[in-house]
């Protein structure tokens, strides 16, 4: 049997919804329906899945525990092109109004018409895919000759050297590569690298890519195309120098 999460044409899904009952009907019948789905509780275990499992729509609750629905929209849309929809019990035109203001491509109110929402998510995949056909930034990694490979836990540079990563290494790159071009917030690198993120010192990530520059000294003289972004916090460069 073939696995359809090779498949790109298949969208790969998450559905972030604390309410674990409703999670699971979502998921099983998206899943039913041909996709890629996994499902997470909050915003967290959301950017957790991401660092390391591409995904093409996100499916999301807006009464999250902790980071709201509204405020992972706002995050996502700063990061990527990831198609956003949001469920909420709350219908009116306000909620209405300031999700999409914060970056959701569809709106549902629940109950959610299950036929409903894998329609929006096929469509929302189907726009998403066309840029990419014609050549979008994903694509301008793999020319840049820098990628992850063996699972992600190996940097493989356009000269042809490969360095072996550490765990916190590989989550730290996994994000940015996923994100090409596209500033990565501290916060979302560190919920990539542990379950408390509250008492991560943001410092730490400094301390990480210097250790990573410096150990990639020993297999190339190339720079690590990877940009502090200020007030930000990092991005992978796909269209210049990234000596700096």
């Amino acid at each position: 049997m073939r696995d359809s999460s090779l498949d790109l044409s298949t969208p790969r899904v998450a559905v972030v919804e604390d309410e674990e009952e409703l999670r699971d009907l979502l998921v099983d019948d998206l899943k039913a329906k041909g996709f890629v789905v996994t499902g997470v509780p909050s915003a967290e275990s959301l950017y957790r899945h991401m660092s390391v499992q591409p995904v093409d729509v996100v499916v999301l609750d807006i009464g999250l525990p902790g980071e709201s629905g509204l405020g992972v929209a706002a995050h996502l849309r700063q990061l990527t092109s990831v198609g956003i929809i949001v469920l909420t019990a709350r219908g009116e035109a306000k909620t209405m109004a300031r999700a999409l203001a914060e970056g959701a491509d569809l709106f549902l109110s629940k109950p959610v018409d299950f036929d409903v929402l894998a329609a929006g998510i096929a469509n929302l995949h189907r726009r998403l895919r066309a840029p990419m056909r014609s050549g979008g930034a994903k694509a301008n990694t793999h020319a840049l000759g820098w990628k992850l490979i063996e699972g992600g836990w190996t940097l493989h540079t356009p000269a042809g050297q490969t360095l072996p990563l550490q765990e916190a290494e590989r989550g730290f790159l996994q994000l940015l590569f996923a994100h090409p071009g596209k500033p990565v917030t501290r916060e979302a690198l560190i919920a990539a690298l542990t379950d408390q993120p509250q008492d991560f010192d943001p410092h730490r990530l400094e301390v990480l890519l210097h250790r990573l520059r410096t150990r990639l000294k020993t297999r190339s003289d190339l720079a690590l195309p990877i940009r502090a972004v200020r007030g930000s916090g990092y991005m992978l460069v796909v269209d210049a120098d990234a000596s700096s």
